[in-house]
């Protein structure tokens, strides 16, 4: 991944030991109405919109900045946003997008195409621009705006994305101002948007305000305040839900779901989840220049081996172990909620130890006396895995990944590390094997491009990554299917790159999650799911699930000003608060399991 911005200092707060901060509305500036109370169980790293792109920031972002067309909440349908209609030349190089007249940034400035036209263009000659998103415009030849109301983009090769361009349009006149994009937080308060809410508090590691915005284009939200308070785990967020201390809770355990069960004044909500979760095997990294780079075991990069490991691995056993049954077995790259991209392998290679066996002995990497296999030159098989260290997910998958291995003779030594040390070991390639995750989008393009040659770090640590592989079978499928207009013949290609991405095994699926969630119905209902069947509340493609909630009387007569954040600690939920004097922390990667889209 690519680098953030320099820590300038650091003080390490420690909850259990220090008095509770004084919340963000306790000067009374407190909007009138309710509060939405959101438990956050993830890392944000960047409220910089070219920069952060974790599930926790981009959730952020959709609901304060504009992009020019949106996701339905029935089926992942594309929508007009803030272009209300568009067209495109006969050979799909030109495309014209008419912005939405009458809509305005949150400080009264008109929203025209000169601001998306600055977004683009400074995205596709700004490199640290288009860290989050760059994928959008890495085939734009020429954008313009002739005037408030058109945006002209021209592309090099026909772009079949072209319509799900998901990256975030910022004020001109307000980042026009920021010379150095990687350095720049975004932390004055309120930021400028344009969205159904304003960002109007923050606090690293400890909570996010989002405030109603009066003159969003579709009408003002029902919800005078969206606070996010971040706990370091879900059981204090479950505990927090149980004593009407918030209001929605994500990323549930399917035991804290099940317990949930029957709660009054508490609904559960499991939904298809976007996500899959996947562990890497280092096929030997190399960065953008095809240097070497990283400490990846040897026997890695042979194929072989890296099968040998999937066929050691049972995925039933960590779907009803791991997830309770709320999921599914992982095989192709994107999951079954996007019905027609979804593949399945034909001929899953399945959980077969003694083919395992076979597969490694045939390709020469023998037992040892002591029972652990060696390279042909003499090395052991000892791979590390390193995983989140604040995942129980990964604590449970870790255990059953290095007993499978054993039994084929690969020792595994478990490494949970935290969110920061994983995303710098990743981007360096300093790994065997890793736990990663990504959400992938209706338009499975943006995920596609992290198995790409073209996504791996450059020198200095800049890029998007996943498993790092280069293959240029895959590159070249990938650049197929992006030019391809024809429905049909676009899921065919996809569906080829999933299995050419399969057969190389450097990145195994595992399992897809079932999303589980659960709300307080004595202050909130009317929530609205995205898709509409059985879909989610949080992390959606869009922010309808935040714009659309309706506060019952509770809700807006409980609106006090009450500390939430003192109630975290008072659970012991908060994290260990790292307090960032300055522009702030180092942050090159994802920050937990659940990602960018």
């Amino acid at each position: 991944m690519r680098r953030r911005l320099v820590a300038l200092g650091v003080a390490l707060l420690v909850g259990s030991l220090l008095p509770a901060p004084a919340s963000a509305q306790e000067n009374g500036d407190r909007p009138q109405g309710a509060t939405l109370r959101v438990g956050l169980q993830q890392q944000i790293d960047s409220l910089n919109p070219f920069l952060g792109y974790t599930l926790a920031a981009t959730d952020i972002f959709r609901a304060i900045y504009p992009t020019l067309t949106t996701y339905s909440t029935n089926d992942f349908g594309v929508e007009p946003e803030l272009a209300e209609r568009w067209e495109s030349t006969p050979d799909k190089l030109t495309w014209t997008f008419h912005i939405r007249p009458g809509v305005t940034w949150s400080d009264g400035r008109p929203v025209t195409a000169r601001d998306a036209a600055y977004t683009y263009n400074r995205m596709m000659t700004d490199p640290a621009a288009a860290t989050a998103n760059g994928n959008f415009v890495e085939n734009f030849d020429q954008v313009s705006a002739p005037d408030d109301s058109t945006l002209v983009i021209r592309t090099k090769t026909p772009q079949a994305t072209m319509l799900a361009i998901d990256a975030p349009i910022v004020p001109e006149h307000v980042w026009s101002k920021v010379a150095d994009v990687e350095n720049f937080a975004n932390d004055q308060m309120p930021v400028v948007g344009s969205g159904p809410y304003v960002l109007t508090g923050y606090r690293p590691e400890q909570d996010v305000t989002l405030t109603a915005n009066p003159n969003f284009w579709r009408g003002a939200p029902k919800v005078a305040e969206v606070q996010f308070t971040q706990f370091k785990n879900s059981d204090a967020a479950v505990q927090a839900l149980r004593k009407g201390d918030l209001d929605v809770v994500q990323k549930l355990t399917p035991a804290q779901f099940d317990a949930l069960e029957g709660e009054a004044d508490i609904k559960q909500v499991k939904g298809q989840g976007r996500r899959f979760y996947e562990m890497i095997l280092n096929p030997g990294a190399t960065n953008s220049e095809n240097q070497p780079i990283g400490s990846g075991h040897p026997a890695l990069k042979d194929v072989r081996v890296r099968q040998a490991i999937d066929l050691a691995i049972d995925r039933k056993a960590l779907v009803d172990r791991v997830l309770g049954g709320y999921g599914q077995l992982g095989g192709g790259y994107l999951p079954p909620i996007f019905g027609d991209y979804h593949w399945t392998p034909p001929q899953p290679r399945g959980f077969d130890p003694a083919a395992a066996n076979r597969r490694l002995d045939e390709a020469g990497y023998t037992r040892g006396p002591d029972g652990t296999r060696r390279t042909p030159q003499g090395e052991p098989l000892n791979f590390d895995f390193v995983l989140h260290g604040d995942e129980a997910a990964d604590s449970q998958v870790g255990e059953f990944v290095k007993r499978w291995l054993a039994d084929v003779g690969i020792n595994v030594e478990l490494q949970p590390v935290s969110d920061n040390q994983l995303n710098d070991r990743t981007t360096a390639g300093d790994f065997d094997m890793v736990i990663s995750g990504w959400s992938a989008n209706p338009d499975p393009d943006y995920v596609l491009r992290l198995q790409t040659c073209g996504a791996r770090p450059t020198p200095d640590g800049n890029g998007t990554p996943d498993t790092l592989q280069c293959d240029p079978a895959y590159d070249d499928l990938y650049g197929k299917q992006l030019a391809e207009f024809d429905p049909a013949k676009r899921v065919d290609l996809v569906k080829q790159l999933q299995s050419r991405f399969y057969d190389q095994a450097t990145g195994l699926v595992l399992y897809y999650a079932n999303s589980l969630e659960a709300y307080r119905t004595d202050r909130y209902s009317g929530f609205t799911t995205q898709p509409a069947a059985e879909g989610v509340i949080t992390g959606q493609q869009g922010y309808w699930g935040y714009y659309g909630a309706e506060p019952t009387d509770k809700a807006i007569s409980g609106s006090d000003g009450t500390n939430y954040t003192a109630v975290a600690w008072g659970l012991g939920g908060l994290v260990v608060v790292i307090v960032l004097v300055g522009v702030g922390v180092a942050v090159r990667r994802r920050a937990t399991a659940d990602d960018r889209e």
